[in-house]
């Protein structure tokens, strides 16, 4: 297990991942920034698909600012020729991931290099039982396994307002399940957003524009770590 550990948590941001939920549809293609890239594009195109929840659909964003749509301009800005479908559905809990995981593989036009999975924010909201959420998030990282198909998971943390008990529950979701499955971690994927009002949404949940550039800076080496290992 690789974990992208962050240093200096000084509090947990109360993370959210969406209003209701919309019917899934295949996921699309994030828009390839518009700027010229800052390192020449090489190798062979590289594609990533992005599981998760509103905080990869872009809730409250144009469809250019949303954290996948990002993360390729950011990679491609170091020379990697990355490829990123966006499969955020706001409102998806962990169930609903796991629920249209082989339809979301199964349309894409090649198997993906790598997979982004944030999910698990609707769930503690929810206060669905952590049992619950672990279960699926283990049924999609063993078919991710079984499909040969390398993980990157970004890690929720559960309020303080939420008790100790479920917090302990919780918060070791992430970590338990990317050693097991041998998977890399992003410990907290909000992490970038702690103290920064400014770059939190008037719904105190979803990040702005600028909130998930912070974020895509603050994350965007893991994904390129995954990359550059696997070519």
């Amino acid at each position: 297990m690789k974990v992208y550990a962050f240093a200096g948590l000084s509090a947990l941001l109360l993370a959210g991942c969406g209003q209701s939920g919309e019917p899934a549809a295949p996921p699309s293609e994030a828009p390839s920034a518009a700027a010229a890239p800052e390192v020449p594009v090489m190798g062979r195109e590289m594609r990533i698909l992005a599981l998760g929840d509103s905080l990869f659909a872009g809730y409250g964003v144009k469809p250019g600012e949303s954290y996948p749509a990002r993360l390729e301009a950011a990679l491609r800005s170091r020379g990697i020729n990355a490829r990123i479908a966006n499969a955020g559905v706001s409102g998806d809990t962990t169930a609903d991931g796991l629920e249209r995981l082989t339809f979301t593989l199964n349309s894409q036009t090649q198997p993906p290099d790598l997979v982004i999975i944030s999910l698990g924010g609707n769930d503690m909201l929810r206060g669905l039982p952590p049992e619950q959420t672990r279960a699926n998030l283990d049924a999609i990282l063993t078919e991710l396994g079984r499909r040969k198909v390398k993980v990157l998971l970004m890690g929720m943390l559960a309020p303080p307002n939420l008790g100790t008990d479920y917090r302990g529950k919780f918060d070791a979701i992430y970590p338990a399940l990317a050693e097991k499955h041998g998977a890399s971690l992003v410990p907290f994927f909000l992490k970038a957003l702690i103290d920064k009002p400014d770059l939190v949404q008037q719904d105190h949940i979803h990040p702005t524009a600028r909130g998930i550039e912070e974020i895509v800076a603050a994350t965007v080496y893991a994904a390129e770590g995954e990359l550059v290992e696997g070519t």
